[in-house]
């Protein structure tokens, strides 16, 4: 768990901040607590709702998704993040294939964001963690963390190459933003990350710096996808020996025990923070996708289980846990921000957890999902969607939203509909050759 804490962490002192709201795009929809909907519709009222923050809230001038709703010496509106940008894109397709925006406005925006991109800061084609939405300027995560980050580049490919595949008419418009997303893509020196060479990746350099983070990208975690997107490179690629020496060697890689009688072939006990399962997902399609080390719809469905299951016998007796009421993930919470999961649980929980989890266990996500709007609406339910988290032992309920929390609602929810991220990010030829390459087997591999 060190590593994603070490990441994770540096948030406590940054995101939580003061509770006064950035100044909205757009006039807020009626928050009423609509009775007795289908399931259909309350599916579409939360996706299109949480949609709004990728959209109303998006910043101004690049059209990247601002890191937080929350106001404060960092987060004041002008700080967006790249992970949480490439989520954003992807809940723009969704918001496209929905009809919530016409396919025009959808192209025209991704245009300027990818314009913006094309100047703002990189380092060796690898972006950082924040940029400052006006000026395109890195903003530091910390000290030395002012330079590339290649886990949140990964996640902000992963939705960009999506845009790629879903925007594939042959007009003008949708032809030069295909070119420009690839040339984005080429620039990207995945194996620049490998430390001259090493068999792992790094995930982070400065010009100021260098590689004085230190901080080796081991699994198992949410960081799959950069090692499928660095294996995947059509112009800088990793080799399976990276993947395997790297990726797939610590000492809290595989696991194979048991909890609750519920096994976890791969990561810590009890499965860590749900976003785990979440994020490389948003694109990879699990379903059916294997290689020699674990079965990851096995993986990330057992995850999810063990999670509900901890939080349904509520070992520490918070309020409010129980079968309609569970998901510990990353998130704010009332002293800050945490890694929530069984072994660091403190009564928080988070909404995405249990709703970005639709694919895996969508009885029980539809479960969570009518007790968080109809139980819990009048206090959690937003402009954009659910707010982040709340702890009722605490009496605390969060009035913030995360870039990174809102946007695997959306699109996990969807791929639990239709499948439709999972279909555009598979049929990449370039994932196709980079998970063949890994040794993986899935039923989109050609």
């Amino acid at each position: 768990m060190k590593q994603i804490i070490s990441i994770i962490c540096l948030i406590c002192l940054l995101a939580f901040g003061g509770q006064a709201q950035v100044k909205k795009t757009a006039a807020k929809p009626d928050l009423r607590i609509r009775q007795n909907l289908s399931d259909s519709a309350l599916l579409d009222l939360v996706q299109q709702q949480t949609f709004r923050y990728f959209w109303d809230f998006a910043h101004p001038v690049s059209g990247m998704a601002r890191e937080g709703s929350n106001e404060s010496a960092v987060f004041n509106g002008e700080v967006v993040t790249t992970g949480g940008t490439g989520f954003g894109i992807m809940a723009i397709v969704v918001a496209t294939e929905r009809g919530w925006i016409t396919r025009d406005a959808a192209v025209n925006h991704l245009t300027r964001m990818v314009d913006f991109l094309r100047k703002a800061d990189a380092y060796h084609g690898i972006f950082p963690h924040w940029l400052n939405g006006t000026t395109g300027k890195t903003v530091p995560f910390s000290r030395k963390d002012d330079g590339a980050d290649i886990v949140e580049t990964s996640f902000l490919f992963e939705g960009l190459l999506t845009a790629r595949q879903y925007f594939n008419h042959s007009n003008a418009q949708e032809e030069e933003l295909r070119n420009k997303i690839n040339w984005m893509w080429r620039e990207a020196e995945w194996d620049w990350h490998t430390r001259d060479g090493r068999n792992v990746l790094y995930w982070h350099w400065s010009p100021n710096n260098g590689w004085s983070m230190n901080h080796e990208v081991r699994g198992w975690n949410e960081c799959l996808m950069t090692y499928i997107l660095a294996a995947s490179s059509p112009t800088y690629p990793i080799q399976p020996a990276v993947y395997r020496q790297g990726w797939a060697n610590s000492n809290y890689f595989r696991n194979d025990r048991t909890f609750f009688d519920i096994k976890l072939p791969l990561g810590f006990d009890y499965g860590g923070p749900l976003f785990f399962s979440q994020y490389s997902f948003l694109g990879l399609d699990p379903r059916g996708l294997k290689d020699r080390y674990a079965d990851y719809w096995e993986q990330n469905r057992n995850h999810t289980l063990i999670n509900r299951e901890y939080c349904i016998r509520n070992p520490k007796g918070f309020k409010g846990y129980s079968a309609d009421c569970w998901g510990l993930t990353a998130s704010d919470t009332y002293n800050g921000y945490d890694a929530h999961s069984p072994t660091n649980d403190h009564g928080t929980i988070t909404p995405t957890a249990a709703l970005s989890a639709f694919p895996y266990t969508p009885e029980y996500s539809m479960q969570a999902l009518k007790h968080f709007y109809y139980q819990l609406g009048p206090k959690i339910w937003s402009e954009y969607g659910f707010t982040d988290a709340f702890n009722e032992s605490q009496q605390w309920y969060a009035k913030t939203h995360l870039a990174i929390d809102q946007g695997p609602i959306i699109v996990m929810i969807e791929n639990y509909r239709s499948g439709l991220l999972w279909n555009l990010f598979m049929s990449c030829p370039e994932i196709q050759q980079g998970l063949k390459k890994l040794d993986f087997t899935s039923p989109h591999l050609k």
